[in-house]
């Protein structure tokens, strides 16, 4: 069976899923930072606070991703949207305010420890349960959605692949999903 990539979630959908976690702050930047960076799973729960900000708890402009964490260990910088500074900052205070480890994982656990992937998986689900979602997605439906919104923005290809961080721009496609409102603009006036 071919692979089928994962969809990506509409503009309503990616508001309704920042209002359903927006009175879980460390749940809502989670997903923030999914959906504005395009970071895989693996690499939104290795983040380290200094990974995010400056020692002082000012927010980086972007991320320099370790080679630890990083898809295949390629180190690379991944840009932060301007939204995500504000986010970052208040969470740095709550951080500060609850006695958390300002030099270690930036997402814990209730334990102090890093929150593990399957934990952020069920995060993923109950914010979609919670935002009233009609079908649910797999996290990886994030990446693809940071990726889509970048290339509707730029309808550049090779930017899309550069912030998806992808070694070819034939795996960027498989990024870039036209939306169903896309698809009737473009075949309403088709002659026949």
């Amino acid at each position: 069976m071919p692979y089928l990539s994962p969809p990506t979630l509409t503009g309503p959908e990616q508001q309704a899923l920042l209002r359903a976690t927006s009175a879980h702050p460390r749940n809502h930047l989670i997903l923030s930072v999914a959906m504005g960076t395009a970071l895989r799973l693996a690499e939104v729960v290795g983040l380290d606070v200094s990974d995010t900000h400056f020692p002082d708890g000012t927010p980086r402009g972007r991320i320099r991703l370790r080679r630890e964490v990083a898809k295949g260990g390629r180190v690379a910088d991944v840009f932060l949207p301007v939204a995500l500074a504000p986010k970052l900052s208040a969470f740095w205070a709550l951080k500060a305010r609850t006695g958390e480890d300002l030099a270690g994982p930036l997402f814990c656990s209730q334990s102090g420890r890093r929150i593990s992937k399957r934990r952020v998986q069920i995060i993923f689900k109950e914010a979609q349960v919670t935002a009233g979602f009609d079908r649910l997605y797999p996290f990886h439906a994030l990446r693809h959605t940071a990726v889509t919104n970048v290339y509707r923005a730029s309808r550049d290809l090779f930017l899309a692949q550069r912030f998806a961080r992808h070694a070819s721009p034939l795996t960027t496609i498989i990024y870039t999903h036209p939306s169903d409102q896309e698809l009737l603009d473009g075949v309403r006036h088709l002659p026949c």
